[in-house]
Formats: C-alpha cells, sequence, structure tokens
C-alpha cells in the first residue's frame, strides 16, 4: 500500500506541475498540429494508400513524443528537485511514477492525433476499432516504456534536446514498425486473428521495455 501510494504521490505531483506550466501538453499539441496541417498541404487531392497513412499517423506520434517525454526527468534536473525526489522517494516509486504519467501524456497525444487524422484525412476511415484501439493503447505503452529510461538516461547530459531522439530512434524502430503494420490493417478491416502477430510483439516489447528498464533504473537514477 504504502509502495501504490508513494507511486500516485509522484504522479500527482508531475500533473500538477504539468497543469501550472502546460508545458508538455502545449509542446505537443502545437506540434501535433503542425505536423497533421503539414501532412495535409503536402498530399493535397493525392490518393494515400492505409500503409501511408498508418506510417505518417505514427511518424507524427513519433515526433511529438520526442518533443514532449524526455521533459519528465530533465525538468527535475532544471528545477533542483532531482535530489529531493531521490531522497524522499525510492527508484522503483519514481521510475513507476514517471511511466504512468508518460503514459498518460502518450495516450492523450494519440487521441488527439487520432481525432484529426479523422477530421482531416476522408480516407483515414477505422474499419476495424478493437484492432486499432489495442493497437494505440500497447503502442503508447512500448513509446512510454521506452521514453521514461531514454529521459533518465539524458537528464544530466549537456545536449539534451539533440541526444534524446538520436537514443530513441533505434530503440523505437521494431514498435514503429509494428503498430504501423497492425494500424493498416485496423483500417483495411481485418479481423482480430490476422493482427495476433502483431499483438504478441507488442506485448513483448512493452514487457521487455518495463522489466529492463525497471532493472536499470536504480543504476541510471543514483548515477
Amino acid at each position: 500500500m504504502e509502495f501504490l501510494t508513494g507511486i500516485w504521490g509522484v504522479v500527482a505531483k508531475d500533473v500538477r506541475s504539468e497543469l501550472r506550466t502546460r508545458y508538455a501538453l502545449n509542446a505537443l499539441l502545437m506540434f501535433v498540429v503542425t505536423s497533421v496541417a503539414t501532412i495535409l498541404f503536402a498530399l493535397r487531392e493525392d490518393e494515400v494508400t492505409t500503409d501511408v497513412l498508418s506510417g505518417m499517423f505514427w511518424v507524427v506520434i513519433f515526433f511529438t513524443a520526442m518533443s514532449g517525454l524526455s521533459r519528465i526527468f530533465v525538468s527535475e534536473e532544471e528545477r533542483g528537485t532531482a535530489m529531493t525526489l531521490q531522497l524522499v522517494a525510492s527508484p522503483s516509486v519514481v521510475y513507476f511514477g514517471k511511466l504512468l504519467f508518460n503514459i498518460g501524456l502518450t495516450l492523450i497525444l494519440s487521441c488527439a492525433v487520432t481525432l484529426l487524422y479523422l477530421a482531416v484525412f476522408p480516407l483515414f476511415m477505422i474499419k476495424s476499432m478493437e484492432l486499432f484501439v489495442l493497437t494505440i493503447v500497447l503502442g503508447s505503452l512500448g513509446f512510454a516504456a521506452a521514453a521514461t529510461i531514454i529521459a533518465a538516461i539524458i537528464a544530466k547530459a549537456n545536449t539534451k534536446g539533440t541526444l534524446y531522439p538520436v537514443l530513441s530512434f533505434p530503440i523505437l524502430i521494431p514498435l514503429l514498425m509494428t503498430v504501423m503494420k497492425s494500424t493498416a490493417r485496423a483500417l483495411d478491416g481485418e479481423i482480430f486473428s490476422a493482427a495476433f502477430g502483431e499483438f504478441q510483439i507488442l506485448a513483448s516489447y512493452v514487457m521487455i521495455m518495463v522489466a529492463g528498464s525497471f532493472l536499470l533504473f536504480d543504476y541510471v537514477w543514483k548515477e
């Protein structure tokens, strides 16, 4: 019970901080609108396949996430609260608290991109809702898990903005390729069993990333 209370305490602290500054939310939403508008103007009246639409969908989410999710630990260093957090909370509490906050932020981002795509791209029609929802959930979990540990690694670096996407891209390539394919299946209206292999990969990716990050976080956080 004390462990869960500590986790929710970290989440609540980050939520209050974000509501005061709205840095991450504003950065995410502005990047989403700009990216979708750029894609819309570039495509104009061109006919695109579901593979292209799903690829652009997750590319927008990837680059938008890179602009906002790194703040989860960088902000602690900038405010000088990292040392205090190390003293009052165990590494596992901090990790899962930050992870839950990033999951929430990534889900908000994914929903915002989905709504914009539905509004501006007539060909972006979700024909298999269960496939799409499960892809969004597992994809968001994977993004958040990778983003959390990478943000902790680069928090003390001098070139945070440059280093974050450089480290993230190779780690997220398997996730991106899988969610793109699964999203294309959802847009094509394929049945659930057709995407079962993709979901196995996504679930395995999330479990490996969370378990590996949890084991490494103690050393990264106290370094």
